[in-house]
C-alpha cells in the first residue's frame, strides 16, 4: 500500500497535488498561478505556518528569511532533527 503525499505551491499557497513519493520539494508549473514553482510537502509547509504563527522560543524566528525558515521546517518534519537543534549565527 502506497500513501500518496501532498505538495502545495509556495508561490500561490492554494494550489495542492499530490504523489505516491516522499520528498521535500517538487518543482514544476502551478496549474493555479502559472509559474514554475516549488511545491513543498505539505507536511513541511503546515509546520512552517505553524512556526510563523507562534514562532519557537528556541530560535530567533523572525531573523531568518523565508528560504530558511523552510529549511529549517523541512528538518524537523523530514529528519530526527529537533528546533533546539538550530542555531542563529550573528
Amino acid at each position: 500500500m502506497t500513501t500518496e503525499r501532498t505538495y502545495r505551491c509556495l508561490n500561490c499557497s492554494e494550489h495542492t497535488l499530490t504523489r505516491e513519493f516522499n520528498v521535500s520539494h517538487l518543482s514544476i508549473t502551478c496549474p493555479n498561478c502559472d509559474s514554475f514553482e516549488r511545491f513543498v510537502n505539505d507536511n513541511v509547509y503546515q509546520r512552517f505556518q505553524d512556526y510563523e504563527e507562534s514562532p519557537p522560543e528556541e530560535l530567533a524566528w523572525d531573523r531568518l528569511d523565508r528560504t530558511e525558515k523552510l529549511m529549517v521546517s523541512e528538518r524537523v518534519v523530514r529528519t530526527t532533527r529537533s528546533i533546539e537543534d538550530f542555531d542563529i549565527e550573528e
